[in-house]
């Protein structure tokens, strides 16, 4: 068991600690507004950090509050005396118009927001919810703007700018390396725990080498692909997508990621008039191939047309794209890809599953959208509801327990053999996706 976390400002703000940066820490930790506005006076003072203890202004203003009391009866949480709460909530709204960085982990990997949840401020988690929901809305809206100004006409126009801007920024860097005295050194700078990790490409993903057993699908990396523990939630993923009073009607499936095969299984179970697959990754295509496999060719001669039952290979946005010309149009699409960010699952969903979904149908996906921290977690499910707002869809959530009794620490029970937890919740929001209207 963890040893409990010392937040004491001792603790917190180490010796090692630069005095600028202890200078604005003991500001924010004070609660002290208007001391702390006099300091913020550079681009990224907001979320500077202390070398050792990786302690932010936004860490330091929280963790100041101390552990919430326990509601009595008709009180709302965080109500206190000391008003420590609402001095709190003014530091942390003027660091966050500073700069700060809502989802900066100190030493102890705890986002300031972490650290509000752990403490029961709920208040001030709930300022770093909406701040981590504005910062992705606003990555998106960036992304747009990237794709759209990356034309060739553009990028011939601005190339002597670009280049004459990198050649000024060099020979600055240059002067600025001469000008440094040799014998100075570099300061200390806090490293954060998951520094070491890098993350999963599509592209990158492709080109592994996948090991199946009976439990789990890793990549090379002994990243879990797929693993047996999700087997409920497939299960109630199918029964929301298709209801019971549906199943005997013969719906059109269609499911982007096969993995082991969970869901694709139950839904075969459900004789659908029509079970569309793709899958990208040739290991994955090679295991649907053998001869015992439920989903091979003899599956694909067994459906009710031609066609009906049909494994596609390739990547998804190649493959939807023909399934669009072809006018397909389906009842139940699952979403469940690995080795892409939440970009890739907005283009499905706001560029594709207009098209293809019936009037009537119903979308999900595998949410596992920040699911290894909780305030990320959280932060995706409020995104994902205002893009499903922006493409036409409602969104209801259905919350599944999990069972973490063999999912609550890294390398022991279920992941046993798995590099790292990519699940560390004991709820799970199930999206069912629907048209407005």
């Amino acid at each position: 068991m963890p040893s409990p976390i010392d937040d004491s400002l001792q603790a917190r703000i180490s010796p090692e600690c630069p005095q600028e940066t202890r200078d604005i820490l003991y500001h924010a930790w004070g609660h002290d507004r208007s001391g702390l506005k006099k300091l913020l006076n550079e681009r990224g003072k907001a979320s500077i950090q202390d070398p050792k203890t990786g302690e932010t202004p936004l860490h330091a203003a929280i963790r100041a509050c101390g552990p919430a009391d326990e509601p009595t009866e008709g009180e709302e949480e965080d109500e206190g005396e000391d008003g420590s709460v609402e001095e709190a909530t003014e530091v942390i709204r003027d660091l966050f118009l500073h700069g700060a960085i809502w989802n900066d982990v100190d030493v102890n990997n705890e986002t300031p927001g972490c650290v509000a949840h752990r403490l029961g401020r709920k208040a001030l988690y709930n300022l770093c919810v909406d701040a981590g929901v504005r910062a992705e809305l606003l990555f998106a809206l960036m992304d747009g703007y990237e794709e759209l100004s990356s034309g060739e006409e553009e990028e011939d126009e601005d190339a002597d700018e670009v280049m004459k801007e990198q050649e000024e920024e060099a020979a600055a860097a240059a002067a600025a390396e001469e000008a440094k005295p040799q014998d100075a050194e570099e300061p200390l700078k806090f490293i954060p725990p998951d520094a070491n990790e890098i993350p999963v490409t599509s592209e990158e993903y492709l080109k592994s080498k996948l090991t199946y057993d009976d439990d789990k699908l890793l990549d090379s990396d002994l990243n879990g692909v797929m693993m047996a523990w999700e087997t409920d939630i497939m299960r109630r993923s199918v029964a929301a997508l298709i209801p019971e009073a549906a199943q005997r009607q013969g719906k059109r499936v269609l499911n982007i990621g096969f993995g082991m095969g969970i869901i694709d299984g139950m839904f075969a179970d459900l004789k659908p008039s029509k079970h569309h697959i793709i899958e990208a990754h040739p290991a994955v295509l090679e295991h649907i191939a053998k001869p015992d496999s439920k989903f091979g060719s003899e599956w694909e001669k067994s459906g009710p047309e031609e066609g009906a039952y049909k494994v596609f290979a390739g990547k998804w946005q190649d493959v939807v794209l023909q399934l669009l010309e072809q006018g397909e149009l389906y009842d139940a699409i699952y979403f469940d890809t690995f080795g892409e960010d939440y970009s890739q699952l907005r283009t499905f969903f706001m560029e594709h599953v207009p098209g293809l979904l019936d009037q009537e149908g119903r979308f999900s996906f595998f949410n596992g959208l920040g699911a290894d921290r909780r305030i990320c977690y959280d932060v995706y499910t409020r995104v994902v509801e205002m893009h499903c707002a922006d493409a036409g869809l409602d969104v209801e959530w259905d919350e599944i327990d999990v069972d973490m009794e063999k999912l609550d620490e890294d390398g022991e029970g279920e992941w046993k053999g798995v590099r790292r937890r990519y699940w560390t919740l004991d709820k799970y929001r199930l999206p069912v996706c629907t048209f407005m209207g």
